[in-house]
């Protein structure tokens, strides 16, 4: 495992295009989490513990600072056990490695299975939404990428980490960015595929498998775009999201609402935070604020990759995803969405180059997994 970042070997945020340094450069820590599922939990929750622990206090998770109405661990407790059984139905190795992260991080199960429900706890109808990721992929035409903002409320940033899974009797490892605990959120397998995503609002969101553990699941078990969509068809997720997905032959967006999903594959995709199939459109509640300004923000995007190179490098991608509107600024309010990250993942030499907080004043984090694919056709 390769890992550059200010303070730990070459800072990549001193090639040209990387962001200034404004003196208050976010850390991002660096958790290799091996073995079998509860030893893997065990190992994240002991190294991020006193942090998770102070985030858990906060308000349970800074819940209370962004929903209208109280919350507790009592008033979740139907919530949480509907959603874990359906967790250790469809994915029992995760619900394990999460009884791992509550006992590692010194939290009850209870706290460490919110971390991972936070999203889906705070819904869509009590807490407005302005925006949440741009996203976009290209393979085919030069070397593959998955590139994104990652657009949320809760003043995440410092909740940042980066995962190196490896689980025990399996070739398969990868690189996955982390906010609070989450076992999943985005990232890159060793065998060549990459996940991002897009919050979409629609349909009923009810217990299942919350979308980050779905995508943690597919970066675990999937090789490729074809058995990765072929995985996701088999789960039932708990709310509406949109998965982005690239390796080195095509890319897709695959758009959930309730039990349906639609597909769509290309050489090139984009997305935003509205639904693009026609199907589905009709049931968007996205506001109509949120819908233009998602719709803004494809537009530039998709102008931004149409004068882009297909052999872009990394901080080419960066620079596309810190200029406005891609980039979100916040305005001091915690109930907001702005940008806390921006990633840009190279599914054939299994990379995720990270920018923290605000991508337009942070440097570069790079991570690297040996042995994947591009490695392995050498």
């Amino acid at each position: 495992m390769i890992r550059t970042e200010p303070g730990a070997g070459p800072a990549t945020g001193t090639e040209p295009g990387a962001g200034p340094d404004t003196g208050t450069e976010l850390k991002v820590p660096f958790v290799r989490i091996h073995g079998d599922p509860y030893t893997r939990g065990h190992r994240h929750g002991a190294e991020l513990g006193e942090r998770l622990r102070d985030f858990v206090g906060d308000g349970l998770a800074r819940l209370a600072r962004i929903m209208p109405d109280p919350v507790s661990m009592r008033s979740l407790r139907d919530t949480l056990a509907a959603h874990r059984a359906e967790i250790e139905s469809q994915t029992p190795r995760l619900a394990e490695e999460i009884r791992g992260l509550a006992a590692g991080a010194g939290l009850t199960e209870d706290e460490a299975l919110l971390l991972q429900l936070r999203r889906e706890v705070m819904g869509y109808r009590r807490i407005p939404v302005a925006g949440d990721c741009t996203t976009y992929a290209r393979a085919g035409d030069g070397p593959p990428v998955l590139a994104q903002t990652v657009d949320l409320n809760g003043d995440l940033d410092d909740q940042i980490s980066v995962l190196h899974v490896a689980p025990t009797g399996s070739p398969r490892q990868a690189l996955v960015l982390s906010f609070g605990g989450l076992l999943g959120y985005l990232g890159v397998n060793s065998d060549g595929l990459a996940v991002g995503l897009n919050l979409v609002l629609g349909g009923a969101w009810r217990p299942g498998l919350p979308p980050y553990l779905a995508i943690r699941h597919v970066l675990d078990t999937a090789s490729g775009v074809d058995e990765a969509v072929e995985i996701l068809r088999g789960l039932k997720l708990t709310s509406s999201r949109t998965l982005v997905l690239c390796d080195s032959r095509k890319t897709a967006w695959l758009e959930f609402l309730g039990d349906d999903l639609r597909i769509a594959e290309a050489d090139v995709t984009t997305h935003t935070n509205h639904f693009l199939h026609p199907d589905f459109a009709p049931h968007d509640e996205l506001n109509v604020f949120a819908r233009n300004f998602s719709r803004q923000r494809l537009d530039t995007c998709r102008g931004a990759l149409a004068d882009l190179p297909s052999d872009a490098g990394v901080e080419d991608h960066f620079a596309v995803l810190s200029a406005p509107p891609i980039r979100v600024e916040g305005n001091g309010d915690i109930r907001r969405e702005r940008t806390v990250a921006a990633v840009v993942l190279r599914p054939g030499p299994g990379e995720l180059h990270v920018r923290p907080g605000d991508p337009a004043r942070s440097r570069t984090h790079t991570f690297r997994l040996p042995g994947s694919a591009e490695g392995r056709a050498a």
